[in-house]
Formats: structure tokens, sequence, C-alpha cells
């Protein structure tokens, strides 16, 4: 008995077909989303675990210079083979940017070092040994040989029209991601350096360790890299994709919402006839049921090939921008992952379920005989709007009440989830009531009827209008966090790389050199700046010198000071503070801070500065307050301001030849600003992306919602075209209700979306990485993309009008009955 029931049922999808397509695209486009992202985080984690698969012994230990515009003298490594570290291998960086504008990293080796990790394995077994003869061939993964699309023995064109090669592919299993390995003789051909990036080391006895960390110089640092840390290093870029991801899936979740609840309400009359027949409650139940299972699993097999897809397309980004913030290595593939699938068909049915509840249960309770007299569609609407409305209400107060407690990370996250879903809830009661409202106070008939009608249509477009507005809030608040952060970044670099030339010399050197430099013609004067890190029990503590000229005045971005905070730094025992330590230590202006070591306390804090590049606590001294307790010791860099409209590669190539300086200490501040600025585009183009994505998530469901919709209503326009409206007025009709509908819709999202942006810098940024920003109107921005969905939303409204007026009136009307 079952079957018939089941057959009657789905027999609804025959004269309604856009209803089906709608179901599938609401759980397959969400689904596609969350998938995508979380086998995007969950491969991200496993390459952290992993770790370097170039040896099979892991090296967990660094020794890295603790400024990273310096380098390791080989010198130091070739005394730590001497000393009997043989568990020690030398690394050296070099970015390099192909003619195709691929940005890779090229990893120098010294495959005989490499050598004492292979255990058990022959000389003749070893590839990397290869790397070292002519004609100095280069590694690279797999992945990427099938990303770029390079085969064996091809050459790589680099953007200066050079060539690097031939190409081996690592066959192994032993290398990933975006970095090529070579040897390092073939990087020191490349760029003229002598240094090292970093050396490795692998595990070690304690007493070996201690007297490694012991023979460390000043200017270097020994750290030991561990999964955790890298997770807890990541763990923000992760969230914040996770959160995009699970907007997505919500969006898609209120499409699927709204199309099972009009194909339940449209099947009203004919579960009414069933149950006049004799079929149970019961049986119906189950056939529902079925048909929502076998809707949800084609809805999630579909949503996982392309969220396959969609991970795979955006994994080069990911791995390039993790790359380039943190230091990790990625691979470029990405295989199926059950955890991400499994994960999204427990969030799949969780939210099937939930969504079809209250559709269900009410289609099941209805009496027989008023179901079976086929009501108006709108019917339920008013009082589930009005519903909505008090669990939005609901929702809010718990939102401000979790304002008020202190926030932390998953606070500011669930503040986040409850007002976009308060906003949601309550975006097609305030619609509905307005349109009412409009439809009975306004003179001219066809206006009426304008909003009455679109009041009507609320039972099948008020959950898509939602959605709508969600994935528009959600575009406005990435725009406006991305333009924000862009414009900060920018004006931040601006400020801070005053100085033309940053020089990292040696101290002995650095008095003699600013001589020099002061003695140049093109050159207008010359910054100290010291720095020296300080071990503390709140983390490493970084101290830095600035002179009193108005030129480093104006470098230092200050957000907030006491009066005067310029002349109490160099005039008395002052400091000023970067501002993740003042939000992490809840330092402000005029308190008397303590410091360690030879710092003593005592110290005022003068002022707070924005810091976005340094994740550690860092202090401001005078230089004759840093003089006084450190007597001249420490890094030292020297800032080189020039002449207006003077070239410095002259003077730089004179700085090299002179001095015998290393093109890696010399540094042009138009070539930092290019770098950051590129790689924060590449970082956020991520979010862009997923932003845009939601967007049309939603404007594709109000499209199927408005085109199902409108075929159930041909009876409706049919008699419109027999009473005297015209089939142009009619289509105009049509777009211009979804053009009020995204107005409507857009009012609620753009304080929305600025309330989005705002609580993210606020909340999420402010826990994440220890510090803020202040946010920028983007109209432009906000104006393209408005102009495009409502473009979207008139085309349609208009569509589905449009084929139904392309018969005659009386054709229409018998089609229809």
């Amino acid at each position: 008995m079952l079957w018939p029931v089941v057959k009657a049922l789905l027999g609804h999808y025959r004269r309604y077909p856009f209803q089906i397509l709608l179901v599938w695209l609401g759980i397959t486009l969400g689904v596609s989303l969350l998938v995508g992202v979380s086998s995007i985080n969950n491969h991200a984690r496993q390459s952290y675990e992993n770790g370097e698969k170039l040896f099979s012994n892991p090296l967990p230990y660094r020794i890295r210079p603790r400024h990273s515009a310096n380098k390791i003298p080989q010198g130091f490594y070739v005394q730590l083979r001497r000393d009997g570290f043989h568990q020690c291998a030398p690394f050296e960086n070099l970015r390099i940017s192909t003619a195709s504008g691929a940005d890779l990293i090229l990893v120098g080796i010294d495959p005989v070092a490499m050598i004492g990790f292979e255990s058990g394995a022959l000389l003749d077994e070893i590839s990397s040994l290869e790397l070292m003869r002519p004609p100095y061939p280069v590694l690279v993964s797999s992945d990427l040989a099938q990303r770029m699309k390079w085969q064996q023995g091809d050459f790589i064109r680099l953007n200066d029209g050079s060539t690097l090669g031939p190409i081996r592919v690592d066959r192994e299993d032993r290398l990933n991601g975006t970095r090529i390995v070579a040897d390092m003789s073939l990087l020191r051909m490349l760029e003229r350096s002598s240094g090292i990036s970093v050396i490795a080391c692998s595990d070690m006895p304690a007493d070996k360790l201690s007297k490694l960390k012991s023979i460390l110089p000043n200017g270097m640092a020994l750290s030991r890299s561990s999964r955790a840390e890298l997770e807890s290093l990541t763990e923000a870029f992760h969230l914040n994709l996770s959160a995009m991801g699970m907007l997505a899936f919500l969006v898609g979740l209120f499409i699927f919402y709204q199309a099972m609840s009009m194909t339940l309400t449209q099947r009203q009359p004919l579960v009414g006839n069933l149950r006049q027949m004799g079929v149970s409650g019961w049986q119906l139940a189950q056939a529902l049921f079925l048909e929502l299972v076998v809707l949800v699993l084609i809805g999630w097999l579909c949503g996982n090939l392309l969220g396959m897809l969609l991970a795979n397309q955006l994994l080069p980004a990911v791995s390039a921008s993790l790359g380039d913030l943190y230091g990790t290595n990625i691979g470029l593939s990405i295989d199926w992952d059950w955890r991400a699938s499994f994960y999204s068909l427990y969030l799949s049915i969780t939210g099937a379920v939930v969504a079809c509840a209250w559709p269900l249960v009410r289609l099941l309770r209805s009496p027989p005989r008023r179901l079976a007299t086929r009501l108006s569609l709108v019917r339920f609407a008013g009082a589930e709007f009005s519903v909505q409305a008090l669990i939005a209400c609901g929702c809010c107060v718990s939102a401000i009440a979790l304002y008020q407690a202190p926030q932390t990370l998953e606070t500011g996250f669930a503040i986040i989830a409850l007002m976009l879903l308060s906003a949601a809830l309550f975006t097609p009661y305030v619609i509905w009531r307005l349109f009412e409202m409009l439809s009975y106070s306004l003179r001219w008939v066809k206006v009426r009827w304008f909003f009455a009608d679109a009041a009507a249509s609320m039972s099948y477009r008020g959950v898509a209008t939602m959605a709508f507005m969600l994935a528009m809030a959600a575009n406005v608040g990435v725009e406006t966090m991305v333009g924000s952060f862009r414009d900060t970044t920018d004006k931040w670099l601006s400020q801070r790389l005053a100085a033309d030339l940053y020089i990292y010399p040696n101290n002995n050197s650095a008095a003699r050199m600013s001589t020099w430099l002061l003695n140049q013609p093109e050159v207008e004067s010359v910054w100290w700046r010291w720095e020296k890190e300080i071990p503390t029990d709140n983390g490493a503590l970084q101290v830095v010198s600035t002179g009193a000229s108005e030129g480093e005045l104006d470098a230092l971005t200050v957000k907030l000071g006491i009066p005067d905070y310029w002349y109490h730094l160099h005039h008395s025992k002052g400091v000023m503070i970067s501002e993740s330590m003042a939000l992490k230590l809840k330092i402000k202006p005029g308190d008397v801070i303590e410091l360690t070591g030879e710092l003593g306390d005592g110290w005022q804090v003068v002022g707070v500065y924005y810091d976005y590049g340094n994740p550690y606590n860092q202090v401001l001294l005078s230089h004759r307050n840093w003089l006084y307790v450190f007597a001249g010791g420490g890094s030292v860099a020297l800032g080189t301001v020039l002449q207006d409209g003077v070239n410095p590669h002259g003077l730089k190539r004179r700085l090299e030849t002179l001095f015998r300086l290393n093109t890696e200490r010399i540094f042009d501040n138009s070539d930092i600003h290019t770098q950051a600025m590129r790689v924060f585009d590449r970082t956020f183009s991520i979010a862009d992306t997923l932003g845009n994505i939601t967007l049309v998530i939603a404007v594709f469901g109000i499209f199927f919602a408005t085109l199902a919709g409108e075929v159930s209503r041909q009876k409706h326009i049919s008699l419109l075209r027999c009473l005297g409206m015209s089939g142009k007025e009619l289509i105009l009709m049509g777009s211009l209700q979804l053009f009020v509908f995204g107005a409507m819709a857009m009012l609620i999202a753009m304080p929305l979306g600025l309330a989005l942006a705002n609580l993210v810098v606020d909340i999420v940024i402010k826990q994440s990485f220890g510090w803020t920003l202040e946010l920028q109107f983007i109209p432009f921005e906000y104006l393209h993309s408005v102009s495009l969905a409502m473009f979207a939303l008139m085309v349609a409204g208009a569509i589905p009008v449009l084929r139904m007026v392309r018969n005659t009136p009386m054709k229409s009307l018998r089609d229809s009955l």
C-alpha cells in the first residue's frame, strides 16, 4: 500500500518540475561549499601532521635569525658541523615568479648533508644527489607538476626571461605543495647571497640540545616545530573558512526549506483526497519521509562531487596564503575525505529534519476536508511569519546578552550566528506587514494589487528572500572587512615604510655606514633603529628604539596616546607599546608597567601604536633610554631617506660594493610594500570567492522559487490578462515585484553586513590576532554587488511571466484549469 502513495505524492513533481530542481539546488549547493571548505581544512591539518616528506627522518628543530630580514652566516653552519652537530642541515629559500604569474618557493638544500637522514639507503638510491650534478635539475611535487602541466625534463620559464630546470617530478611522494627543491649552489647562482634562511635539526640528546642552545649567537633563536604550533597559528584562518562554509550551507538550507514547504503546501488537496480515500496519516508520514531521505541523499552526493571540485580549485590559493602567512606547506590536490562527507551528511539530515518538521506536522494534522478545499497558498503565511518574528526577538535578546558577557572567539561566532538568524527570521515578517499595509492604504488599483499579490507570494518567496538577504549581508560584510583591511594595510605600510631604503648592517660597521650615507648627495637623513628580543613569562618581548626626528614620528602609526606622548617618550622614562600587547595584557596609555631584565620597572606607557605585522609583544624606547639600558646592544637597522625623485638602485650597488653587504640586507620599501599587498590580495581572494558563490546560490534560490511559484499561479495570471492587463504590464510587474523584494532585503542587509564586519573586527580578529582596524565604507564595491544582484532578480522575476504570456489569455486559462 505504501508504494502507490509514494507514486501519487511524487507525481506532483511531474507537474511542477522546477520545485524538485529547487530542492536539489538548496541541498547540493549548500553541501558543496561545506564539503569544499571542510576538505580544505582537513587536508591542511593532515599536512601539518605529516610534515615535510622530503626526508624520512623529521627535523623538528629550527635555527632561525631573530630578525626576518637577516640570514644565518654560512660559517656558523660549518662550525656546527665541526662541533659534531651532524643532525643539522641548511636550507635556503628564494621566492620566484614564473612567466605565467605563479609565485613559487625555491628551496635550496645540501644533498650531502641530507644523506644522514636517509637511513638504510644506498647512495645510488638517494635521488636528491642528482640535484648536485649538471645541468642542476629541480625537484617538483607530482601535484604541482600536474597543476602547472609540467612534464619530466621541461624547463620553468621565469618572469625575467630566464629558465629553471630541467624538471624532475617526484614520484616517491616525498614532496608536496608549491615548493621546488634544488641544490643550494643553484640558488647561489640565481641570487648573490651566502647566507642560510634556516638550519633544521633532527631530534638529539638533551645534553647536546643544551649545548646547541648555549653556542647560538644573540641574533639567532632555536625553536621546535610541532603540529600543535602550526594548528594554533592557522586556526583563525581555518575558522574563518569554516564560518563562510557554514553560512553558505545555511543559505542552501533556507532554499531547501522554501522548496519543501512550497511543495507540501501545494500538495494539500492531494493529501486531503488521499486521506479521504482511506490512507492513514502514518502511511503518508512514511511516504513523505522516504521522499525526503531520497532527495537529501541525491543532493548530498551531488554536493560532495561539486565540493571536491571546488576544493581543488581553491586549494592552490589556500596553500600559497598559508605558505606566505605561516610558512606551512600544503599539498595541491585533495582526495575524497570521508570525514567532511559524513559531517555534511549529518548536517544535511539534521537540517532537513528541522526544516521540514513543521510543514510536515502542519500537513498531517490538518483535517482532510480543509486540505481538499484548495485553500490559498497564503493561508498560513501570516501566522508563520509572526512566529518567526517572535523567535527572532529571542535570538536578538540572546545575542545582546552574549555581547555583554566576557568575549571570546566562540562567543563572537555565537553572537554573529544569532544576529544573522534573528535578522533572517524577522525579514519576511517586516516585508509581509509592509506589503499588507500598502495593499490597503494606496489609492491606485494596480499598485494596490501589486503589493497585495507580492504579500500573497511571500508564502513561497519568503524563505528565499531570507536566504538572499543573508547572502547579501555576508557579501557586504566581507567586502567591508576586506576593503577596510586592505586600505588599513596599505596606509600602515606606507606610513611605517617612510624611509626609502632599510639596511641591516653588522653592529661594528653601523656607525661607519651611517656616516658614509650622510655624506652621499642623494641621502637626506638616516634613522637608527635598535632591536632586542627578551624572553618573559608572557612570551618573547621585542624592544625597539626610535629617534626623535619628525620623519620617525610620522612613521609611527599611533592608536592612542597621552597628551604630548612624543615629548614624554624622549624626555622621561616612557615607552610606547604595540596594540596586540595592550589588548593582551589590558594596558592603557598612562599606566605604569614593569618590564623584564635590564629594563626594570617604573615605565610609563605614553601611547599605543598599530603593529599588524608583529604577533609578539613589543615596546618602543627612545634612543636615549635604549643606550642607557642596553649600551648599544642588540641588532641595528638603518632607515635611509633619499632626496625627492632619486632612484635608490645606484646607492644600493655602491653600498654592496663598498661594505660587502649581501643583497638580503638591503631592502627597498617599494619592494616590501608590493610583496605585502600581493600576499594580502591572494589571501583575501578566497573569502571574496566564497562570498560571491554564496550570493549566487541565493539568487538562484529566489529565481527558482519564483519560477516554481509563478507556474503554480498560472490561473491567477491568466485571469488578470483576461481582465485587461497586457503581457508587457505583467512582465514589468513580475520584474518590479522581485526588485522590491530585493530592495527591501537590501535595506536590511546593508546595515546587517556592516554590523557583521564590525563584530568580526571587534571580536573575531581581536581574539584571533590581537589587533583591530578601522572600518572603511566601500561604496563602489557595494554598488557593483547590488547592481548585479538587482539585475539578476529583475530577470528572475520577468522570465516566469514571459513564458506564460506567450500564449493567448484564453489558452493559458484553459491550460491552468
